[in-house]
């Protein structure tokens, strides 16, 4: 059975964020996206998202993340919730070309500093790269090519991570994203200080918000799509 408080410092370090938290609400908010879809997450992290898409009735599961504790704590949690998934070690679109999914879920590291651990963190957990994107891009890349007919993705973004930039890479993929909801999060300190110094000027006071030592950041919840949304 499956015990979080025999695990290991490098399955710790996989625990549930308050991005988690955000994704977990808005699959909860609307479950008809979820109910009958062939769903995968990439970079499944925990498995608790699997978990979540489990229990609100995905049709089948398949995860993807780069770290072998990943695979290892993903599978144990969902063995034990009795879902039935397909758990991959590999990266990013890789261990499933070829394949197309109805609801696609992805909490990428995307914050824009180099490549260093956090608090305890693995350096795969946060960071992306100088400018946020190093994994936000290939996902948006690729995702048309695993996206069903009439498929759909649910991403966190946060709102220092150039969004027009998103929305123009998948434009060219006859994509459209659209902001489902807008949750702040906070912000470590350790994290703040590795942060891409231009990022942090520009968007101080617009999307990071600064109250004494407490820093706190817009972050979204976006649903990618084929076509246009009213």
């Amino acid at each position: 059975m499956f015990d979080a408080r025999k695990s290991s410092p490098a399955v710790a370090a996989l625990r549930p964020s308050e991005y988690t938290a955000a994704m977990v609400q808005a699959l909860r908010a609307e479950p008809s996206r979820v109910c009958g879809a062939r769903a995968l997450e990439i970079g499944c992290g925990s498995g608790v998202i699997l978990a979540v898409l489990g229990s609100l009735g995905a049709s089948a599961l398949c995860g993807i993340d780069i770290e072998d504790d990943a695979i290892a704590t993903g599978r144990a949690l969902l063995e034990e919730l009795g879902h039935e998934a397909e758990i991959h070690r590999g990266d990013m679109w890789k261990p499933v070309a070829g394949r197309r999914f109805d609801l696609i879920v992805a909490n990428l590291p995307h914050f824009p500093m180099d490549h260093f651990e956090v608090a305890g963190r693995l350096s795969t957990w946060s960071a992306g790269g100088i400018e946020g994107r190093d994994l936000l891009d290939p996902f948006l890349e690729g995702l048309s090519d695993h996206l069903a007919v009439n498929g759909r993705a649910l991403i966190t973004h946060n709102a220092f991570v150039d969004v027009g930039h998103s929305r123009r890479i998948l434009e060219r993929y006859g994509l459209v994203l659209h902001i489902v909801s807008t949750v702040l999060v906070h912000i470590a300190n350790e994290k703040i200080e590795l942060m891409t110094p231009s990022i942090l000027r520009a968007e101080e006071g617009r999307s990071i918000h600064r109250y004494g030592p407490h820093v706190f950041a817009d972050m979204h919840i976006v649903e990618i799509a084929a076509g246009s949304r009213g």
